[in-house]
């Protein structure tokens, strides 16, 4: 593991500190793999959530410490089974995926965890399943309901309406229910009642949301190109009938179970649609399903003609190509249509891989305190809640601007109304250091330097030294010397590179303070140094997903007069499956920069 330190930044009255950097070499820790199971030590009260923690995820559940080991060692095993299918080798310093398992729909949906970095289809209506991820500056998170969901495909009779006339028929959260009956379709989601007659359903189940969702991560993660959505889509879902059998037995590649109901009731896909993307631009209307994006996929790994066109295919895009002109690849798309349409009625090949000794690492389990877990759900909040949405353009259209302005003075009252329960919430909690982490985080995202400030020395009581808190309190401290007079501004942003180095000296692996150093340099205005560019490329190794560092580190390379290296960062931005704030900005910067 290598560790990227600044051995000095000190700063004196007048003047920012001097800083560098080494890189050190360090072997990487390893967990444990004794059969039995570790359980940490317990601080404050204990809550009935869980975090299991492997080399590559930690999972946090409220759900039973079976069914959690169960996923996290699965999770673990199919990123094993990633690397070794794409040969990626075990040298690995990326921040560890933070999966969060929440109970119900219900408490999932009400979360309104609005995903603003990553999209999943657009798939038809029933199929735009409940799941959250954001590729975040300090490492991604994910979150879905632990329980299965459903596609309703088609409504059935409304049992509702009998409420009342039919004897046992009682009302029910989804719909009406009958008295002794259990949900059917597998769903153990109280949210849903008893499908009603003539409907057509399919049930998604929560193992298969996680490993499609995991695997578009573990692409992107250690793979980034500008795929097209549907690729990742198809991707996602090759691995999200991955079974394991005493631990040694594994399998992919299956078709999900319903897939041919749900293909013949929804008809084939045009492919022009989907190779030129106009398949983004109706998502309302749209009939593409992630079994249409299994189908397709699954034909085009599995055919020994069409495989090298989606390299070429992959490698057009990347290279700057329209998704039309890199779909020429594959040469007369009716041709293609019918090979997909012959292979849907075919029996399909699947992976078997018998291992010589059981997989799965053995996860280290702990107990959450009622401390942290009171913030496990603001801790997701907390991207939908800051993100505000864009200004309206100078030269935009009246009605556009009118909208738009709209749109951020209602993101901005959420936003200050999240804040304030935060805060008060936080309160509940004065011996705990996390929630007071959270609120420096949500104050300094929202550019409050006061209260970011205040938060961070909060927890700094707590946990004296602790490198988040220092590096929040960096963070607050070059906020404010932003909105000082010329004259006391470099020296206020030496005080804050200070604390910043501090916090990097506290732990040399932690991204937020190379984060910190870089901003206090961009926020200044001011030219960046050599060891900014080089902290924050050392950021965009360990989350070469997040587009938030890419985009930094491509405007300290752009000033420092490193355009194509700039260009090449800012590339899986761009290209990029996903929609994102940093995207436009990127852009924006791009165009900026000189054609050499």
């Amino acid at each position: 593991m290598r560790r990227f330190t600044f051995l000095t930044l000190l700063a004196c009255a007048a003047v920012p500190a001097a800083a560098e950097a080494v890189l050190q070499g360090e072997a990487p820790a390893t967990l444990p793999s004794s059969s039995e199971i570790l359980v940490t030590g317990v601080r404050s009260r204990p809550s009935q959530w869980r975090e299991a923690e492997t080399t590559h995820v930690r999972v946090l559940s409220d759900g039973s410490e079976a069914e959690l080991i169960r996923m996290a060692r699965n999770l673990e095993t199919l990123h094993l089974l990633l690397a070794g299918l794409m040969g990626r080798g075990s040298d690995d310093d990326t921040v560890k995926l933070r999966i969060t398992l929440i109970g119900g729909l219900a408490d999932f949906e009400a979360m309104d965890l609005r995903n603003t970095r990553w999209q999943q289809g657009p798939f038809a209506r029933p199929f735009m399943i409940a799941r959250y991820y954001d590729p975040r500056d300090e490492g991604a998170v994910m979150a879905s309901s632990r329980f299965d969901q459903t596609a309703v495909l088609q409504q059935g009779l409304n049992l509702s309406a009998l409420t009342g006339i039919v004897p046992g028929l009682q009302p029910g959260a989804g719909g009406a229910q009958v008295a002794g009956v259990v949900p059917l379709l597998g769903l153990a989601d109280s949210a849903f009642g008893v499908p009603q007659p003539n409907e057509l359903s399919v049930a998604v189940p929560a193992t298969s949301m996680l490993y499609s969702l995991f695997a578009q991560h573990w692409l992107m993660t250690y793979f980034p190109g500008a795929y097209p959505r549907w690729y990742l889509d198809g991707f996602g879902q090759l691995f999200s009938t991955m079974t394991i059998r005493d631990g040694r037995v594994i399998e992919y590649g299956r078709a999900p179970e319903n897939s041919d109901r749900v293909i013949r009731f929804y008809g084939g896909y045009p492919l022009e649609r989907l190779f030129d993307g106009r398949y983004l631009d109706s998502p309302e209307r749209s009939e593409w399903t992630p079994f249409h994006a299994w189908l397709l996929t699954h034909y085009l790994f599995f055919s020994d003609d069409r495989r090298p066109q989606v390299r070429r295919y992959l490698a057009a895009l990347g290279s700057g190509a329209s998704q039309a002109e890199a779909a020429q690849v594959f040469g007369d798309l009716p041709t293609l249509s019918r090979e997909v349409r012959r292979y849907h009625s075919e029996r399909k090949p699947y992976f078997r891989i018998e291992l010589p000794v059981a997989s799965g690492e053995v996860p280290l389990v702990r107990r959450v305190s009622l401390g942290e877990a009171a913030f496990i759900k603001g801790r997701l909040e907390l991207g939908a809640r800051v993100d505000l949405p864009p200004l309206p353009d100078p030269d935009a259209s009246p009605e556009v601007t009118k909208r738009m302005t709209r749109d951020r003075e209602r993101a901005v009252a959420a936003r200050d109304g999240w804040r304030e329960r935060l805060r008060r919430d936080a309160e509940r909690f004065p011996s705990e250091a996390g929630p007071h982490l959270l609120v420096a985080e949500a104050e300094c995202r929202s550019d409050s330097a006061a209260t970011c400030e205040a938060a961070a020395d909060r927890a700094l009581a707590l946990v004296p030294g602790d490198p988040r808190a220092l590096a929040w309190k960096g963070m607050a401290q070059v906020i404010r010397a932003a909105a000082l007079p010329q004259a006391q501004r470099s020296p206020a942003l030496g005080i804050a590179r200070t604390t910043i180095g501090r916090a990097n000296r506290a732990d040399t692996d932690a991204v937020l303070p190379l984060l910190a150093y870089g901003f206090s340099w961009l926020d200044a205005g001011v030219t960046p140094p050599a060891i900014a560019a080089d902290g924050l490329s050392r950021v965009v190794e360990r989350v070469p997903a997040s587009p938030g560092p890419r985009l930094m580190l491509g405007r300290v390379l752009a000033a420092r007069g490193q355009a194509a290296t700039a260009r090449t960062v800012l590339r899986p931005i761009t290209l990029g499956p996903y929609e994102s704030p940093e995207r436009s900005q990127a852009a924006a910067l791009i165009a900026t920069l000189p054609a050499n």
